[in-house]
């Protein structure tokens, strides 16, 4: 059984300094819990390898929270001619969607038609590709609406008439990464938040890392047979580490920051808009007060740990999505923003938008491997684990066959993917559960619904309510089971509940997880798997 959060080291080192402790040897280290790293770790795992996770911050805490929440083929990529990455994309929105069937779900997207951009018949013919390129099987095809009737269509500038209608998919991004280490953790693998690779060193057929505790400053020894570098803007840094494990490529630094505002309109059909420079914006019904608008694409060569949102990206925003809508969005307008740093490829293009977004596998087969990971989209990171993890079989020699196609991750086991008709059963098995409450545990926590409510009867059961729909019941089972810390763990990626929470709600919770030995400083240890 893996831990949930950072677990003391047993056994003394064979080597190394005297006051270091040594992990006992592990087939696998991954470096970086974001969704690549938390995926590689979910699918080694669950192939029998001893797996170590380190994440230097908390899940989830950089690139993967900061997306634009999409499990899509990419539509614009299809101008780019990448064509195998839009069919991977489109192949694998299925089948994410049958196993998480809880945090991601079928959105209709418009695209109204702008006269002076992309010509009608290109957009049709670019809708045909992208309803037939990728095998789709549960979502409904694209489709040609007249604005002046359809219910988008009001609060659109009256010049935009006509729009096309086609499907893609919502995620909670830092959920699924979460749920991703949650079964990693539950397949055996050891999941340690909060702890720094600082060193990486060769020895034959093993490695040598150095792990730090960033809370207490404690290190610990940990031999590896394998590594695998997901260490996403920071992926060169790590393979500076060791020489011989330099690269012969480069990761590309971009920026895409995105804004919230007060909801624009009550309908629940998602906008994306072109945009005069080429590029496209989106405009999506966020957390049912609010409306989501980006992205950016900004390159960036400073520390990507201190990315924030420009004044200048929330012009651009407010200015290309002001072109559609009737009212105008100012920035002024803004309630909560955020900015994340893509870690792409460096193929050379002269314009940031145009750098793929498809990942790149380094691998070095030596005795001692290691893969590193360049670029990748959420969309394809769990095709992108089966990959690495493939690449690794003959050296660390293992005959486990992928499996995670046909998996469901913790709290997807939902009958045929029908969150309707899951969400129906628990109203009837939790009648005193508040609606809006029960819709939130719902969609947050899936099947896993029955382990949050256990020996609950009533809404005074729920604990403290500490605002914005956080009770007492969910922060614990988020410490307990998905390795939440501190107050932004749970209201900023475990749940978006900061958006609707109270001035001192922030405060409130830093408190509670103090009383319990948590937060800045302190060492949370929990068994996910209990």
């Amino acid at each position: 059984m893996g831990v949930a959060g950072n677990r003391q080291p047993q056994d003394r080192p064979e080597a190394g300094p005297a006051d270091d402790f040594t992990e006992a040897p592990a087939d696998l280290l991954v470096i970086g819990g974001g969704i690549n790293g938390s995926g590689i770790a979910r699918d080694a795992a669950g192939r029998g390898l001893k797996v170590v996770l380190c994440e230097k911050d908390d899940l989830a805490q950089h690139t993967s929270s900061a997306s634009t929440k999409l499990i899509h083929g990419g539509l614009r990529y299809l101008e780019h001619y990448d064509f195998l990455l839009v069919r991977h994309s489109l192949q694998e929105r299925e089948v994410l969607l049958r196993s998480a069937p809880h945090i991601i779900w079928p959105l209709r997207f418009l695209l109204p038609h702008h006269r002076h951009l992309r010509p009608r018949w290109l957009i049709r013919l670019g809708l045909f590709i992208y309803d037939h390129l990728g095998g789709r099987e549960l979502l409904p095809a694209s489709r040609g609406v007249d604005l002046r009737r359809h219910a988008a269509g009001a609060v659109l500038k009256p010049v935009f008439t006509h729009a096309f209608e086609y499907s893609d998919c919502w995620v909670q991004d830092a959920r699924l990464v979460v749920l991703n280490a949650r079964d990693a953790c539950d397949r055996g693998a050891t999941v340690l938040t909060r702890t720094r690779c600082n060193a990486l060193q060769r020895h034959g057929s093993y490695w040598l890392a150095t792990l730090q505790d960033c809370r207490t400053g404690n290190t610990l020894r940990l031999r590896a047979r394998g590594v695998v570098n997901a260490a996403g803007p920071w992926v060169d840094q790590v393979l500076r580490y060791d020489e011989s494990a330099a690269s012969e490529h480069r990761v590309r630094l971009i920026k895409g920051s995105h804004i919230v505002v007060n909801k624009l309109f009550d309908h629940p059909y998602p906008y994306i808009f072109q945009h005069r420079d080429g590029r496209v914006m989106f405009a999506i019904p966020y957390e049912r007060d609010y409306t989501l608008l980006g992205t950016t694409d900004v390159e960036i060569h400073g520390d990507p740990q201190a990315v924030a949102i420009e004044s200048e990206e929330i012009d651009y925003i407010c200015t290309a999505v002001s072109e559609y809508f009737r009212k105008p969005v100012v920035p002024q307008d803004v309630v909560w923003s955020y900015a994340g740093v893509r870690p792409l490829f460096d193929d050379a293009s002269q314009n940031a938008s145009k750098v793929t977004r498809d990942y790149v596998l380094q691998l070095d087969d030596s005795a001692a491997p290691i893969v590193s990971i360049f670029g990748g989209k959420i969309t394809t990171y769990r095709k992108l684990a089966e990959q690495v993890v493939d690449m690794l079989q003959p050296t660390l020699g293992f005959a486990a066959p992928a499996w995670t196609a046909g998996a469901t991750l913790p709290g997807g086991a939902i009958e045929n993917a029908d969150f309707d008709a899951f969400q129906s059963d628990c109203r009837k098995r939790f009648p005193w559960l508040d609606a809006d409450v029960l819709l939130d545990y719902a969609r947050n926590y899936g099947s896993e619904i029955d382990r949050l409510l256990q020996g609950r009867g009533a809404m005074a059961e729920l604990g403290t309510h500490f605002g914005g729909g956080l009770y007492e019941c969910e922060l614990q089972y988020l410490v307990e089971h998905e390795w939440a810390e501190s107050a932004e763990d749970v209201l900023w990626r475990r749940t978006k509940k900061g958006l609707h929470a109270r001035a001192d709600t922030r405060q409130r919770v830093s408190e509670w997880l103090k009383q319990r030995g948590l937060g800045a400083t302190a060492r949370g240890v929990s068994q996910a798997g209990a």
